[in-house]
């Protein structure tokens, strides 16, 4: 049991290790089921924050994340991320999927987590990601559904 312990400890240490960030502040834009704009921001060296404000059926939503990042496959500058956080929406009835012959507008209030891989080009001051962002609508039209998008931002040190 002991050795576990100690396997475990310096597993958990050499991802940290490994884990390091390539810039500060990133901004950019968003494609995919979402297309809008993104803001990531690192508060420590391997969590960050970002926001994310996008179109969706013609409504606007607006989502917040805290994110780990970790080094991906001994490859300077890519990145697995992983966390979670919440979203806002705000729509139509006329243009959502939920269409049912209703009048108005409605508004969303949910759950998501996010799982990507970003790159930092080290030539160039810009990243490009993929992720996926399950989430799930506590208010409004509740229910469960998936995102996943490509994100190009231009970072700041």
């Amino acid at each position: 049991m002991k050795k576990v312990v100690i396997v475990l400890i310096a597993a958990v240490l050499s991802i940290g290790s490994l884990a390091a960030q390539d810039y500060k502040t990133a901004f950019g834009v968003r494609g995919g089921f979402y297309n809008g704009l993104s803001l990531k921001h690192f508060i420590s060296q391997t969590g960050a924050i970002e926001g994310v404000v996008s179109t969706h059926y013609r409504g606007l939503l607006i989502a917040g994340m805290y994110q780990m990042h970790t080094q991906a496959f001994d490859v300077d500058g890519l990145n697995w991320y992983y966390g979670g956080g919440a979203h806002l929406g705000f729509y139509s009835y006329r243009y959502s999927p939920w269409y049912t012959n209703q009048t108005g507008n409605f508004s969303t209030l949910g759950i998501m987590g996010v799982v990507g891989l970003e790159y930092k080009i080290e030539e160039i001051p810009v990243t490009i990601g993929v992720d996926i962002t399950p989430a799930f609508n506590l208010i409004g039209h509740t229910g469960f559904w998936f995102n996943s998008g490509v994100t190009l931002r231009y970072t700041f040190k």
